[in-house]
């Protein structure tokens, strides 16, 4: 019999100095996308099946905990993304006829872990930018993710973007079915020349060097102009590589410490994304922080085909990368049915102080905050002194 302390594989508790940080984290990314214009929204965790994998959403099957209502006796599903979530509440809640921006910061559950030591329960962050189909859409994306990991203590990140049109424009023209054009996007992702070269060797020659070509377009400003030289000189591609350096130059001129790359065989979210796409990683890592794009069609099941852009991140991964937050500071005060105590420690909480009282029989336990004060009465009043350190 297994003991009943143990959870899940890849999931686990947050204990409380991780959580501090994980909340201190979420509340000010929250208020980073609302000083962008961006207004909270909290879809539930559970919702039918075919809303949670709509339109562009049915990738997510695989990652989907499913579950019979024993209400309705429908499918329901834990979802394991939010955006499709709100694309939904953009399209049938608010309606609205102009640009809505919405954010939102709560857990997904993933059937599977998405690496070796990661969280099947992770604590999503998003934004999400409904209506605007110009790169000023996206480049607004890309800067909030940029502010949002520098609040996390992200130092020199850099950015990889990729466009999804790239591919589709090479294969243009070429009849692909579904398990072949899957197999040719496995290929590129894992830059597998190898297996590029024996999937695609039944496709016209241009077809075949294009394609050999994305595996080694990625770098910096230099990947553009090869691209333009070595990819097929059709409008979609040429269209892609413009809005690419449209939207590196920008964002390195406002964020020069930001490394920006191209990395154009890169085909996370292929089936997703609909225009640019970018992921973020840390300086040295090789699994990005936040990942985002535009994709357009994310609406479409939902009768309402909105132009749309947006990221999300783990918070919880993001959280662990930073140091440990020093313990609070905090007042230690008496336990005492006095009015003008309890009174007193009313105050200082409602002024913003942490007041830790000590109930009868105990000392403080607070290992989570310092008490560096206490609450003493003195004079006939209550007062705020420092407190002695501890010697022993």
């Amino acid at each position: 019999m297994s003991s009943a302390w143990l959870l899940p594989e890849h999931i686990a508790d947050v204990l409380p100095v991780e959580a501090r940080r994980i909340e201190e984290l979420r509340r000010s990314l929250l208020d980073r996308a609302h000083a962008y214009g961006y207004e909270l929204i909290a879809p539930p965790m559970l919702e039918h099946l075919e809303s949670l994998l709509s339109g562009t959403g049915r990738e997510l099957d695989l990652r989907s905990f499913k579950l019979v209502d024993q209400l309705s006796g429908r499918t329901l599903g834990l979802r394991a993304d939010t955006t499709i979530q709100a694309a939904r509440i953009d399209a049938h809640l608010l309606n609205r006829a102009g640009v809505t921006r919405l954010c939102y910061c709560g857990p997904v559950l993933h059937t599977r872990p998405s690496g070796l030591y990661a969280t099947r329960e992770p604590l999503q962050f998003g934004a999400e930018v409904f209506g605007h189909a110009g790169l000023e859409a996206d480049l607004e994306v890309l800067e909030l993710s940029v502010d949002c990991l520098r609040l996390a203590g992200v130092a020199a990140p850099v950015l990889d973007l990729a466009d999804a049109r790239i591919l589709r424009g090479v294969l243009a023209g070429v009849p692909l079915e579904s398990a072949a054009l899957t197999d040719l996007v496995d290929a590129l992702s894992k830059k597998d020349a190898a297996g590029l070269a024996e999937r695609s060797a039944r496709l016209p020659g241009p077809t075949r060097e294009a394609l050999g070509a994305l595996l080694s377009l990625y770098g910096g400003d230099e990947v553009l102009a090869a691209a333009r030289e070595r990819l097929p000189a059709r409008a979609q591609v040429q269209e892609a590589i413009t809005e690419l350096e449209w939207l590196g130059s920008h964002l390195g001129s406002a964020h020069p410490d930001v490394r920006v790359g191209f990395d154009l065989s890169d085909m996370s979210g292929y089936a997703y994304y609909s225009g640019p796409r970018f992921a973020i990683f840390g300086a040295g890592a090789t699994d990005p922080l936040a990942r985002g794009g535009r994709y357009d069609e994310v609406g479409a099941a939902f009768g309402r085909n909105r132009p749309a852009a947006g990221f999300s991140l783990d918070l919880k991964a993001l959280a662990a990368l930073g140091p440990d937050a020093p313990p609070a500071a905090a007042i230690q005060a008496p336990w005492g049915e006095d009015p003008s105590l309890r009174a007193a420690v009313r105050s200082l909480r409602d002024a913003g102080e942490i007041v830790v009282a000590v109930l009868p029989g105990h000392e403080v336990d607070a290992s989570g905050f310092q008490c560096d004060r206490e609450l003493v009465h003195a004079a006939g009043r209550w007062l705020v002194q420092a407190r002695a350190p501890r010697t022993d």
